[in-house]
């Protein structure tokens, strides 16, 4: 069989040396490789043992046929010169005339012109992530679709190449990883790939066939092995029989940017990639904050009615922290922890990462600690603790970091943690702040190896955050659990004008917490409310009894952090109930009725000061008092919050908003986009067009 290396060698003497026919030099090559294959086998259907699709024999059958013209061709080519010569001789006292410049030229414009794009470099196995992580990983749901393929580059092409190939590209379709060469465009890397370079080799060199694959087919896509945690639509509860809901509040954004991303490459996001919550905290709110920094953030309750459906209620909790003032922020000390390891190496990854670090970089004050350690293979310190003034030193270390090697996650994680220690600020914010691709295959690989390493550095007062870098080979769940677990946040990056927003523009809630393991646990009255749901967060709930358990983990809030939960509420006789009312009714009371007849719901939110290990509490009852009688005399954030969580639930296919289009999402957010500095409610309406277009405006 020919190996990669042989075909490289025998493309490479498809180009021409100076006064040779390149057309005969490409004869030559493409019969050697045709001579070396075990013809008899592919006959047969398979080659090495490999199993060959339709196609993929039609495509040999191709290649026999022409091997069959080739000899009788090449003997012509050895003839025409003889033959030429003799001619000459022949008729010397009658030249032939050729043209002006007595030159014989030879045209293809009847030619096929082959135009076909050449899939940039494939990085070498050994830097891709395991494929064995992808198996042993049940409880994660691989993305589908795979996101396109990144932009393909062509190859400049010498005169002597243009000449020999029709001025066309030569053609080199990339093998991609399925063990089937088939119609579709899926190849097997050890047969597959190869016969599908042959036949590119074949069409370019010979000129006499058109591409394989036509003009307007979009081109095999990459496997796409992103990692998301796979769950369920919280379902609607009976007030009756399961009155109480408990959950801890959740300030990541990583869904809405994997949205973003998803959408702006043309397709519509698998559903478990979209976390209502996390789309609906992606954006800043005027919400009502605490007065002062010895209560860390103010709650706020309103009941609504629902724009997609007449017979509910929305409950909108909104929750603000204390916004730190500038001079009043402690110093920081932050660990830069990078993965350089093979799979950064592309540009929405590394480089982008090293941009977006430079940004956090200037947005640090003067005596504030950095320290990088990066992993791949080996961890490695590149930055011992530095402080802030000597920027240069800092800046020069993150543009020198480079790509290589396989991701040792734990050993990586284990030196930050110690150069975090290191160099600690007591009272201070002491923070890892991991950036990778999401995925560790050296070391400990086990989700809860990992959670169990951070929860034990956490309770040192050292915090990690995780930001996301590329698609492809993100692993999401894995990036939750030791966010959530490290008592930090997740955010995926996709841009540079992400990385301003969540390293710059929100650096003081990124950076800075004020309350941790915030709870929220809220009983309905069954005497007003019938039934209820939560939209979101469903990946953040909690036992009942749970809220009261200081031992338990749940989410922090940052400086200024905004935090939205929303709940669909049916009141009692409204005639919105999805469950049939109980043969038998409420058992009967003799204290006269219930207590607090006129409330909806009581809401609890449980909480810890940064350095604290006893929770607080605040409880806020919810009456007729926060109630507003039309959906638009609700503020503008709070309309616009509720336009996002119905498109996070349109686009996760949710029954509660089958009927609500896109068209009624897009009138609620574009009347409550309101002040928009950044621009990131027009975006959101962009994007809210976009799935229209690609959902087929239903």
């Amino acid at each position: 069989m020919v190996d990669d290396n042989e075909l490289n060698r025998l493309r490479d003497a498809a180009v021409p040396a100076p006064g040779e026919s390149a057309k005969t030099r490409a004869f030559e090559a493409a019969m050697r490789a045709y001579d070396q294959e075990n013809i008899s086998a592919v006959t047969q259907g398979s080659v090495g043992g490999l199993r060959l699709t339709e196609r993929a024999q039609k495509l040999w059958s191709e290649i026999m046929q022409k091997k069959l013209i080739a000899t009788p061709a090449i003997a012509g080519l050895v003839a025409l010169p003889i033959a030429g010569y003799a001619t000459f001789h022949m008729l010397r006292e009658q030249p032939l005339p050729f043209g002006g410049d007595e030159k014989i030229t030879e045209t293809l414009a009847d030619k096929p012109a082959i135009n076909a794009p050449v899939k940039e470099k494939q990085a070498p196995e050994g830097d891709k992530k395991a494929d064995a992580d992808v198996r042993n990983r049940d409880t994660t749901t691989p993305l589908t679709p795979p996101a396109p393929p990144k932009p393909e580059s062509t190859v400049a092409v010498a005169p002597a190449q243009q000449d020999a190939l029709g001025r066309g590209v030569l053609a080199e379709p990339a093998p991609v990883e399925s063990r089937e060469f088939s119609l579709d465009g899926t190849a097997a890397p050890a047969v597959g790939a190869r016969v599908d370079r042959m036949a590119g080799a074949t069409e370019s060199k010979y000129l006499a066939q058109p591409s394989t694959m036509p003009a307007d087919q979009i081109a095999p896509q990459e496997p796409n092995r992103d990692r998301v945690e796979d769950f369920k639509t919280n379902p609607v509860h009976a007030a009756l029989q399961d009155p109480v809901s408990t959950f801890s509040i959740d300030v990541d954004t990583a869904s809405y940017s994997f949205v973003r991303g998803s959408l702006k490459q043309g397709y519509l996001p698998q559903a478990d990639t979209v976390r209502v919550e996390e789309m609906v905290n992606y954006f800043p709110y005027d919400w009502k904050g605490p007065d002062s920094a010895s209560t860390p953030f103010n709650s706020t309750v309103s009941v609504m009615p629902t724009p997609w459906n007449g017979h509910t209620k929305l409950m909108h909790v909104a929750i603000k922290g204390f916004d730190i003032k500038p001079v009043e922020q402690p110093k920081a000390n932050l660990v830069f922890l990078i993965d350089v390891s093979g799979s950064m190496d592309e540009p929405d990854k590394l480089p982008l990462l090293k941009s977006a670090f430079r940004l956090l970089v200037s947005k640090l004050k003067a005596d504030d600690t950095i320290s990088i350690v990066t992993y791949a293979g080996d961890a490695g310190t590149v930055l011992m603790p530095t402080k802030v003034t000597e920027k240069d030193k800092i800046l020069n270390a993150i543009d020198n970091l480079s790509p290589g090697g396989s991701t040792a996650g734990e050993a990586g994680i284990k030196e930050a943690y110690r150069l975090a220690q290191q160099s600690f600020v007591k009272d201070g914010i002491n923070r890892v702040m991991l950036a990778t691709d999401g995925d560790f295959n050296v070391g400990q690989t086990d989700d809860d190896d990992l959670k169990r390493l951070i929860e034990q550095e956490r309770k040192t007062g050292v915090f990690l955050s995780v930001f996301g870098f590329g698609r492809g080979n993100l692993n999401d769940q894995m990036m939750q659990t030791i966010a959530q677990n490290g008592n930090g946040t997740a955010a995926y990056i996709d841009t540079l004008a992400e990385a301003e927003k969540v390293l710059v523009e929100d650096a003081s809630s990124t950076l800075f917490t004020i309350a941790k393991d915030v709870k929220i646990q809220v009983e309905f009255n069954p005497d007003k409310v019938s039934e209820y749901r939560l939209i979101g967060y469903e990946t953040r709930a909690l036992n009942r009894e749970d809220f009261n358990n200081d031992r338990v983990d749940a989410g922090d809030i940052g400086s200024g952090h905004s935090v939205t939960a929303i709940y669909e509420i049916t009141p009692k006789g409204s005639g919105g109930e999805q469950m049939d009312p109980l043969r038998y009714g409420q058992a009967t009371v003799n204290n006269g009725g219930v207590a607090n007849a006129d409330e909806y719901a009581f809401v609890k939110i449980r909480y810890k000061l940064p350095n604290d290990d006893v929770s607080k509490l605040i409880t806020t009852p919810v009456t007729s008092a926060n109630e507003v009688a039309s959906f638009d005399q609700a503020s503008t954030d709070q309309r616009f919050s509720v336009a996002v969580a119905a498109f996070g639930q349109k686009l996760r296919d949710e029954d509660a908003t089958a009927k609500f289009g896109y068209d009624k999402i897009m009138e609620i957010a574009t009347a409550a986009r309101g002040a928009d500095p950044f621009g990131y409610r027009s975006e959101f309406l962009s994007l809210v067009r976009l799935a229209s277009a690609l959902g087929g405006n239903r």
